[in-house]
């Protein structure tokens, strides 16, 4: 009587209905679990087809080894040089390995050095290119472009059209991202470092803040000032109002003396300061096909985006007045009707006639976030300093969103439902927020839990029933107001007035 599996002797023998096969108990449940089969005949088996063997319990005899002391001793010597052979295989084997593992990391070590001689080499061509960009003078630009610009910037008839029938745009090079990179390292390490300036304006003194002067501009037949935009540094104000093609909007480029205009007759014109204090028109720009609602520098201030009516929004070169890249179907039916530069420069939100406000990544030019919940066209928009801020304008008021969440936090209904919120603001330090529709409202900035408190409202002096813009001077020591009556209007403590210093609390 042998075990069908595993050729011994059974102990609890058991046999097969249907092979007639006696195998060991055990051996067959377990295979019977597994498979379901007989292991020999491979038919279908089960336990029900398997019958208990009775026979006598017999005592297994010992090995022939084991009857004596001496057989035992050699049984154990066997086993141990059984055991010494394997411990030896099993050195050799960790020494192998540890060979192998000690090559692999040194090639890993070797790898690590290569690639990090490299990046270094790589970044160092970057900033020689970088560098040797912006020693290229003016007319090289200008030489390098002659086959698509000619005179104020103004296409010439050989521009280049793909199969598709759009106009062919250089593009964004990698070198420009790498610029766009560094610019945002720069900028968001010295966010974390900055303090609220000591000289910045105090709650007190907003409080106090009144009309000091009115400046009639803009004397036209057709009244209204659309757009404001102060200097950083020199306190001067731009202006753009209802002539006649309306400026729609306005800014300065601090660095090279530039301002950049965007105007309803589908053009956008670079304006070069000249020693005498006035500009000149340096280029201008021909790519929209409808009105160009707004436009928005770079922190670089080598690049400014124009926002249009044509559901396009383009990317320029200031100094070339070249447009590297124009994003968007010019067929589509919202156009945009504002735009704003994250103040790290990757980001670019826009808002579009049809309530929708969108956040583009600009080294890839794709739309990676969008926010509802507006009525009537986006108005203004404005990225606080602290990075984590974006406030829009609409026809129901402002919304509060939280980039880092990708949600509104607070909404402002300051005015009635007819009443549009034509321009909203921060200002630099990220501590104000300016919101203007049938008056002038300034509150405090917060964090997302805390209320955003009402500092101060100035009433529409103009008597029009509609502020258009507002923007905050340096350290907000004054707020510059346009209305539609042609008056630009300064907001700020009465003459003579002194503001007390401001504390470290505040």
């Amino acid at each position: 009587m042998i075990c069908a599996i595993s050729g011994e002797v059974p102990e609890d023998p058991v046999i097969s209905k249907k092979s007639g096969l006696l195998y060991e108990r055990r051996l067959i449940e377990r295979h019977i679990a597994d498979y379901g089969k007989c292991p020999v005949t491979k038919e279908e088996l089960s336990m029900d087809d398997i019958l208990p063997v009775k026979i006598n319990k017999v005592v297994k005899p010992r090995p022939l080894q084991a009857a004596s002391i001496p057989g035992l001793l050699g049984m154990f010597q066997n086993e141990w040089d059984a055991l010494m052979l394997s411990s030896f295989a099993l050195e050799q084997q960790l020494h192998t390995a540890r060979q192998e593992l000690s090559h692999a990391l040194y090639q890993h070590d070797a790898a690590c050095r290569v690639i990090a001689r490299l990046k270094k080499e790589r970044d160092e061509a970057r900033v020689l290119l970088a560098q040797a960009e912006r020693q290229i003078p003016l007319s090289s630009a200008v030489i390098a472009n002659d086959n698509a610009i000619v005179s104020n910037g103004k296409r010439a008839a050989e521009d280049e059209f793909g199969p598709d029938g759009k106009r062919i745009r250089p593009g964004i090079t990698s070198a420009i991202i790498t610029e766009l990179t560094e610019c945002n390292s720069m900028l968001s390490g010295q966010r974390k470092k900055r303090q609220v300036p000591p000289t910045l304006a105090s709650i007190d003194a907003l409080e106090r803040y009144t009309q000091v002067s009115s400046h009639p501009l803009h004397r036209t037949n057709k009244p209204g000032i659309l757009t404001v935009d102060i200097h950083p540094s020199k306190d001067l104000i731009a202006t753009g109002g209802v002539d006649t093609n309306a400026v729609t909007s306005v800014k300065f480029v601090p660095k090279d003396e530039l301002f950049v205009t965007a105007s309803g007759d589908k053009t956008v014109r670079v304006w070069q300061g000249t020693d005498d204090g006035n500009y000149s028109c340096r280029h201008i720009l021909k790519d929209h096909t409808a009105d160009v609602q707004s436009v928005t520098v770079h922190a670089t201030h080598k690049y400014c985006v124009t926002a249009s009516l044509d559901n396009t929004w383009c990317f320029y070169d200031l100094a070339s007045g070249t447009c590297l890249t124009q994003v968007g179907e010019p067929s589509g039916q919202e156009g945009y009707t504002s735009a704003a530069f994250h103040p790290d420069g990757l980001i670019l939100g826009t808002g579009t006639s049809e309530a929708l406000v969108r956040i583009w990544d600009v080294k890839s030019q794709s739309n990676v976030a969008k926010f509802d919940g507006h009525m009537g066209s986006v108005t203004a928009m404005s990225f606080s300093e602290n990075g984590y801020f974006l406030a829009t304008a609409a026809l129901d008021g402002v919304k509060l969103w939280d980039l880092r969440k990708l949600k509104n936090f607070r909404s402002f209904a300051p005015y009635d439902s007819n009443t549009s919120t034509n321009a909203v603001e921060f200002d630099y330090s990220g501590s104000y927020l300016a919101i203007a529709g049938s008056d002038v409202r300034v509150y405090q900035v917060a964090n997302v839990k805390l209320e955003w408190n009402l500092i101060k409202s100035f009433p529409d002096l103009s008597g029009t029933g509609k502020v258009t813009c507002v923007k905050f001077g340096t350290d907000a020591k004054y707020l510059a107001v346009g209305s539609m009556d042609r008056n630009l209007r300064i907001f700020g403590l009465p003459e003579g007035e002194l503001e007390e210093p401001r504390s470290m609390d505040e």
